[in-house]
């Protein structure tokens, strides 16, 4: 074990408001270093993060929460999950998702995205009338992806309510320090959520359509193989919770982002063009996810550091993608940045199966602030949310003109 243990405390209000000095003071000190109070290793820079995302003696091992009689539910959708499986399991069910995902949903689907922004920024520019300040996380950030969600999975417009709350109950539990009480609100959320998405099954199994739902009930590989019903349901329940909470996250940081820098903003209104570099860049910035885990399977050599078997390393997402070693000027916001392998989706085979879903969500998000708002200003400071694994904010009061 190295000699240098880091200091990072993740609890610490000053780190959850802006991890990355403490990232450069740490990465500084040695690439790998052990974290007596988390238990596992961190990884600080790109090289190393992205060794720990692709080296296949490194995998995402899942154990049950226990004790298993609490948390039936949330060990049934992440035992099932394609993020928490290796191959061959990985593999087999990768394959069957991408399959149904190959029927042109994304692409179908992008009209109406961008429709579905367009009006939702016309609502924030009326509610706010160039002089109020509008919440754009709750007018916009959090209701788009939901929506997209549903309506690519085919959830009935009644029911959609019902998906962020089980959602935000869930991934609390990807955090540390967690209270008994966020441990029981994440396994009634799961049990909900999972009895929801099995009577929708069946309605799909009797009454198929063309939604994503429809198609991975019905789809088989060549070998006839198909999805499970605990494997579909936990499939469904991933895309929202993965594919939305990054969304949310990466509109919020990358829209403050963009109003702390209104050199980088007017930019991206006098050139358009530049939205698709401007949202990779908007995902390095500020990470939606700060860490992902995984377990050595052997001993495994990281940054010059053995990860003995059944030790954890975590790849620091937000660190990796602030290392001067890879970007040019880490700290400085630059829309039009090239030269931008940030790794915020990931890397190797869990490299995030909805990127596509997502920037298509973000360019359309983005796209309708720019187009239809003369003016974008930060109407009163913007608040933080407590966790760090998961980065984001509680709200952005922005005020808008048309």
């Amino acid at each position: 074990m190295t000699a240098s243990a880091t200091p990072l405390d993740l609890t610490d209000p000053a780190v959850v408001a802006d991890p990355y000095p403490a990232f450069a003071t740490a990465r500084a000190v040695a690439p790998v270093q052990w974290h007596e109070g988390l238990g596992l290793w961190l990884a600080f820079t790109h090289a190393e993060s992205n060794a720990v995302l692709r080296d296949r003696r490194l995998g995402r091992i899942w154990r049950d929460k226990e004790p298993a009689e609490r948390f039936g539910s949330f060990n049934l959708i992440h035992r099932n999950a394609i993020l928490e499986m290796e191959p061959p399991d990985h593999t087999r069910l990768r394959r069957l998702i991408s399959t149904a995902f190959a029927r042109g949903h994304v692409e179908r689907l992008r009209p109406w995205v961008e429709e579905l922004a367009g009006t939702l920024v016309d609502r924030l520019v009326e509610r706010s009338a160039g002089s109020e300040p509008v919440d754009v996380l709750s007018g916009m950030a959090e209701e788009l992806p939901v929506a997209v969600i549903a309506e690519l999975l085919g959830v009935p417009d009644a029911d959609r309510p019902l998906l962020r709350p089980w959602s935000n109950a869930i991934v609390k539990m990807y955090e540390y320090g967690r209270t008994s009480e966020i441990e029981d609100d994440a396994e009634r959320a799961a049990a909900e959520f999972v009895a929801y998405l099995r009577g929708l099954a069946a309605d799909r199994r009797s009454k198929p359509g063309e939604d994503l739902l429809s198609h991975l009930v019905g789809v088989r590989d060549s070998d006839g193989d198909r999805l499970t019903e605990d494997e579909l349901v936990t499939t469904c329940i991933l895309l929202l919770n993965a594919g939305h909470e990054a969304t949310v996250n990466v509109s919020g940081n990358g829209l403050l982002a963009l109003l702390e820098h209104p050199d980088q903003l007017q930019r991206l209104r006098d050139d358009p063009a530049l939205l698709p570099t401007a949202i990779e860049e908007l995902m390095r910035f500020d990470s939606p996810l700060q860490l992902f885990e995984r377990t050595a399977t052997e001993d495994v050599e990281i940054g010059g550091t053995t990860v003995e078997a059944g030790q954890k390393i975590a790849a620091l997402l937000g660190a990796a993608n602030h290392d001067p070693a890879v970007f040019e000027a880490p700290e400085t916001l630059d829309v039009g940045r090239t030269d931008n392998p940030h790794i915020s989706f990931g890397a190797g085979i869990h490299f995030c199966i909805g990127a596509p879903l997502a920037r298509v969500e973000l360019q359309a998000s983005f796209g309708a602030l720019l187009a239809r708002t003369s003016r974008l200003e930060l109407g009163r400071p913007a608040r933080r949310r407590p966790e760090f694994v998961i980065r984001g904010l509680a709200e952005l009061p922005v005020v808008l003109t048309a």
